[in-house]
């Protein structure tokens, strides 16, 4: 499953939030340095999701704060309640 992702790099903190069905708002404190961010954001998603990072590919938007994650099938009906959005404090 692909999701959309806007990153906000060098926060004071991080978080990961579902904004629509497959679009997703991620804070993270690392700069968009040599991948760091990119590592964050993959690292977050996996948290939240509850896999592997590995698991999780960065599709495209490399560069971009916009972009394109695919994630594992079986979470196609992955439900986020409103309290799990900040699982990094």
């Amino acid at each position: 499953m692909k999701i959309t992702v806007q990153v906000k790099p060098k926060k004071k903190k991080a978080y990961v939030e579902k904004v629509e069905a497959a679009y997703y708002l991620v804070s993270v404190i690392e700069p968009p340095e040599d991948g760091r961010a990119n590592a964050a954001v993959i690292k977050a998603l996996a948290k939240f999701f509850a896999v592997s990072p590995s698991g999780i590919s960065l599709v495209s938007g490399h560069t971009a704060k916009m972009k394109i994650f695919e994630i594992p099938d079986e979470l196609k009906n992955f439900e986020v309640l409103p309290k799990q959005k900040d699982l990094f404090t």
